[in-house]
Parts: C-alpha cells; structure tokens; sequence
C-alpha cells in the first residue's frame, strides 16, 4: 500500500472514529428534540389560555356588591351571603397561589432545559466546525482523489461506502443543529409565557385579596352601623344574646352526640380516643394581636356584659389555622354566627372550636393530628374583620385556652 493510501485510510478511519459516537447520542437526541419542540409549543398555547382564563375568571367585586345591595335590609341573610362570597373568592384565591407554584416550578424546568439546549447547540456547532475545517484543509478534490486511489474495484466501493457515511453524518449534524436551534427559541419563547401568565396570577392574587378586603370592610361597615343604631340595639341585643344561646345549643348537641357514639363505639370494641394531658400546638401560623380576649368583657358595640369563650387573634384572610391536637373532627359546617367553624374532639371531654374560616380543609370524622392544617382564617360569621376565634372546652364546660397552649 502507498503512504498516500495508507494517509486516506488513515483519514477515512479517524474521522469514523470521531463520527461514531457522536452520530448514535445524535440519533437518540434528534427524536427527543422533535417531541421536545412539539410539547414546548402546547405549553406555549396553553400558557396563552390560561393567560386568558386568569383574566375571563377575576372576580367582579362591583357586581357582587351590588347584589348584596338588596339583602342588607336582613342582616343574618346579608352575612350569610356575604360569607359564600368570601368563601368562594378564598379558594379562587389558594387556586391562584397554587398555580403560581406550580408555574415557578414550570419555569425553573424550562429553564433547565433551555441550558441544556445551549449546551447541545455548542458541542454541535464545535463538530461541525471541525468538519468544515477538514474538508477546507483537504481541498473539494479529496474525496475524488480517495475513490480514485482504490486498488480494486471492491476496494473502491468499500471507499465509496464510507463517502456515503460521511455525507449521511454531515446532513445528520446538520438537521439536528437545526432541530436544536428551534428547540432552544421554543424554549426562550416558552419561557417568556410562562413568566407572563406567573406575573397574571400574581396580579390576580393581589386583586382577588383586595375584593376579599373590601367586602369584609363592607360587612363591619354593615353589622357596627346596624348595632350602633340606636332604634336596632335593642332588637340587636336580643338577636346578639339569641346567637349566642344558639351557638351553645348546637356545640352542647355535638358534645352529646359525640358522647353517645363513644358509648357505642366502646361497647363494640373497647376503643375511645383518650386525652393524654399534652400542651396544645398554637392553633395559628402567625398572629397580628390578640384583638379579644378570653373572659368577662363588655361589647364595644352594644354595650353589654358579655362572657367571651375564647380567644380572637386577628391574622391575614388565608392564614393556616392548625389542629392543636390529636384527635377526630366532630363539626366542619357554617353557621350564621360562627361563620365556618371545626370542632375537634380530643377525647376525655376535651374539645376545641375553631370559628370564622374562610376555607375548611377538613370534614366531618377526619382523624386529626397535632399541627395538621384544618383551615384558614376568614371573617365569616359574625366577624368584622380576619381573625380565629379559638375556644376550648371541657366537660361542657368553656376554659381558658392559655391553660393548654404552649408557643
């Protein structure tokens, strides 16, 4: 063999050697990129739709104010519609917060991908550099003078055989670059939607907690002004003392009944859930003040005696309320004066009550454990402004909270 064949098979061999690998991640890279590009355009359409939902779907406050208009004549049917839309405007408001979550971490993956979409992009176009240097080096002529070098005819078309792989590499590399280029601009384009329906959800959040605002300022407006007034206090004072007498009678019917189900359960199977005397978890993830506090105080409205049984910490609407501790949820309804209300019983006659939730997390005979998220806060109810109203009790029995909670 002459040194000049042996340089070609030399040549043919070491760019074989170089195309090989790179052309088999390329086969598995090129249907990837395809699917890649594919599902980052419907992840662009869908972020154009939910763009659009966000914007078709907030809440029309001035409309729903002007509904409510009609019902302020009755109070109690006033607040109680007043309350399913605080209700309902506080799940689109945790919805909102969910899918802001999620579109971060959307985004943090997209961008993960747009990284690894550059990276591809350069190792590409450095191989491709390289082939475009080998072929400037060896001349337009080279391939030529290979195939006429051969010494037989089946050697020439072994040759021609390895120009066929060569050529079929090149147009490889090259669509695929191109592949990878769209994939990278769907990513920089799936990107910037993404952070666009982020900054909407944002901004929805904001405007759905305002309207949240403005009808919980709405309803104190409503229930002081029908308090204070002096023709409604004394049918006030009476609807006040009636509330509250009715609160007891339905607490005191869940207490009964949870003792009746105990007694059946434990002459079935001996099982009843038992108090074991630990220090509650504070029922709140933060507090701003202490806006009432447990005990003998006089209303500041209506000007009475008034044995409040629990504890008011006022907190932002949606703050987690959390179950002090273990035990099975006896309640988790509305009631015009609780508002959305759960009622825990820990067993040995312990129970605790939570009031004035914009969003119950928790239903009737769930098992509970000590600092589980039951709630949120709200201002439903006889409420005129966010906060937990936080109760326990004991043998029928209202106490002090401060003697079971540790912060």
């Amino acid at each position: 063999m002459t040194a000049k064949r042996r340089k070609s098979a030399l040549v043919v061999l070491l760019i074989l050697l170089v195309m090989i690998p790179l052309a088999a991640s390329a086969a598995t890279l090129s249907s990837i990129t395809s699917d890649s590009i594919k599902d980052k355009l419907n992840q662009i359409s869908n972020a154009e739709k939910e763009k659009k939902e966000l914007q078709d779907n907030l809440t029309d406050i001035k409309n729903m104010k002007a509904e409510l208009e009609g019902k302020k004549k009755d109070l109690k049917n006033y607040v109680s519609s007043l309350d399913a839309n605080l209700t309902a405007i506080q799940k689109k408001i945790d919805e909102l917060k969910q899918m802001i979550a999620d579109k971060e971490a959307d985004i943090e993956q997209t961008a993960r991908e747009l990284e690894e979409a550059l990276t591809v992009e350069d190792e590409q176009y450095e191989s491709m550099k390289m082939r475009l240097q080998f072929i400037y080096e060896n001349g337009s002529n080279y391939y030529l003078e290979m195939l006429l070098g051969s010494s037989s005819f089946g050697d020439m078309l072994n040759r021609l055989d390895y120009v066929q792989q060569l050529s079929d590499y090149d147009k490889t590399k090259f669509d695929e670059y191109v592949l990878n280029r769209q994939l990278v601009e769907a990513c920089k384009a799936d990107l910037e939607a993404q952070k666009t329906v982020l900054d909407e959800a944002k901004a929805a959040v904001e405007e759905e907690e305002e309207g949240l605002q403005v009808l919980i300022a709405d309803k104190k407006q409503q229930i002081d002004g029908y308090q204070s007034d002096i023709t409604n206090k004394e049918q006030a004072i009476k609807e006040f003392e009636e509330d509250i007498v009715a609160q007891e009678e339905l607490i005191s019917a869940l207490e009964s009944a949870v003792a009746a189900e105990k007694k059946r359960i434990l002459a079935e199977s001996g099982v009843v859930i038992t108090y074991d005397g630990g220090k509650f978890k504070f029922p709140l993830a933060s507090y701003t003040r202490i806006s009432d506090e447990y005990g003998n105080r006089t209303h500041p409205i209506l000007g009475i005696q008034q044995f409040h049984n629990g504890v008011d910490f006022a907190s932002p609407s949606g703050t987690a309320i959390y179950a002090a501790y273990d035990g099975v949820v006896v309640a988790a309804a509305y009631s015009a004066t609780m508002g959305n209300y759960i009622m825990i019983d820990h067993g040995g006659g312990l129970y605790t009550i939570y009031m004035h939730s914009s969003a119950l997390y928790v239903a009737e005979d769930d098992i509970v454990v000590k600092g589980e998220t039951i709630a949120a806060v709200g201002s439903t109810g006889r409420s005129t402004g966010p906060h937990l109203h936080f109760s326990v009790r004991l043998n029928g029995e209202y106490q002090s909270p401060w003697n079971y909670l540790s912060q």
